[in-house]
């Protein structure tokens, strides 16, 4: 049967295949080490992109609530919602970390330190990426877990992943799968700082119709590089000599539109409007007509993503029936006028109470401000207008 029909490769049920690496071999920047997750961050356009999203995340208001509808309500932070690692560093700090985890390797891992009495987490201590290594048994399809080598237990590790692909563990990191494009930007940043440092090519030339030995021209060199050091005076050439200055310009080695195109790539990485978000030159057409549509179009394009998976994250932490929401309105930063006309529709239709008006412009609530108000019956805009 074997002549006829060639046998079948036997694979484990529960193996994973290989996944296949940009090759940089015979390139420029094949030199460059991107194994360490901070490594990428020496890419300008890489740290602005991913400090971007782990520091507005790490900064939105997060409340808690349980019920759905008039039944919602706000009810009080669980601690580890205030302090998951339990080192006194805060959820700020910690938020950062995981999502910088997250964004650099496609995952975050932590050991659970204690957990509630229905065994929800209640302390998660977060290792550095590159220090776990894990997979699935190939016989029992379970994950197996080595932090710095040492085994530990599934029931202790904590991971969440993103950029998953089916039938895989962990989640794809984007910085291996673009190490091309982010290599051959920091190629091009230290190629840049060499030519700025060593001079990439001579700063001119010293000419004379008379020919020189090579003694003769050395001692012209050192004479005249001696005329030029710690002196602003004019410089004087005898007879015969001149000067003439080289300039080349860096757009014509395409250093400057190759940082351009590398840096756009790498800030894309992240999200489809990261470049134009960023100041990115992209040839787009992207422009921005106030700071409210800014702040929009960075909640729609880059962070409202990790802003929901934030969210199911911290809601996985909470006992059953609560949930976490994220605070979006306080991306949305308008101008005084503006926001003083929305807060008087908010409270005309009554979605709104004074207190909590008073509340988003940090002043003291009042005791009559939990009651709706009616604004003369007239819409804010309209009695503006008269």
């Amino acid at each position: 049967m074997s002549l006829f029909f060639p046998r079948r490769e036997r694979r484990a049920a529960f193996s994973e295949p290989e996944i296949p690496r940009p090759s940089a071999s015979g390139s420029t920047f094949a030199r460059i080490n991107l194994t360490h997750a901070e490594a990428s961050l020496q890419m300008v356009a890489v740290w602005s992109a991913v400090d971007l999203v782990a520091s507005l995340e790490s900064t939105l208001p997060l409340d808690v609530y349980e019920g759905e509808g008039a039944a919602r309500r706000p009810v009080e932070k669980p601690k580890v919602l205030v302090d998951p690692a339990g080192d006194g560093y805060g959820a700020g700090d910690w938020t950062y970390q995981y999502r910088l985890s997250t964004l650099l390797r496609g995952n975050t891992y932590g050991r659970v330190g204690d957990r509630d009495r229905l065994g929800t987490p209640t302390q998660v201590v977060l290792f550095h990426p590159d220090e776990v290594q894990g997979w699935r048994d190939a016989k029992t399809g379970l994950p197996q877990w080595r932090v710095n080598g040492q085994k530990v237990e599934a029931d202790e590790m904590w991971h969440q992943r993103a950029y998953t692909v089916p039938g895989r563990l962990l989640g794809l990191s984007p910085i291996q799968h673009h190490a091309m494009t982010i290599g051959q930007g920091l190629a091009a940043a230290r190629f840049g700082q060499q030519w700025f440092e060593d001079g990439a090519h001579p700063s001119g030339m010293l000419t004379n119709e008379q020919a020189l030995d090579a003694k003769q021209a050395k001692t012209a060199k050192e004479r005249f590089m001696a005329a030029l050091r710690g002196s602003r005076e004019p410089l004087v050439l005898g007879q015969g000599w001149k000067f003439q200055a080289i300039q080349v310009a860096a757009n014509e080695s395409q250093f400057l539109e190759t940082q351009r195109y590398t840096s756009a790539q790498c800030a894309r990485i992240y999200g489809p409007g990261m470049p134009e978000i960023l100041g990115y030159e992209t040839g787009g057409s992207m422009t921005y007509a106030n700071v409210e549509q800014r702040s929009l179009d960075l909640l729609t394009y880059a962070l409202d993503r990790w802003l929901v998976r934030g969210e199911r994250m911290w809601t996985s932490l909470l006992p059953p029936g609560q949930y976490a929401k994220y605070n979006r309105a306080a991306l949305a930063r308008t101008d005084l006028l503006t926001r003083y006309r929305a807060h008087a529709i908010a409270l005309r239709n009554q979605f709104k109470v004074a207190n909590e008006v008073r509340d988003d412009e940090d002043m003291q609530p009042v005791g009559w401000g939990a009651v709706p108000l009616v604004i003369g019956g007239k819409d804010p805009e309209e009695a503006e207008d008269k």
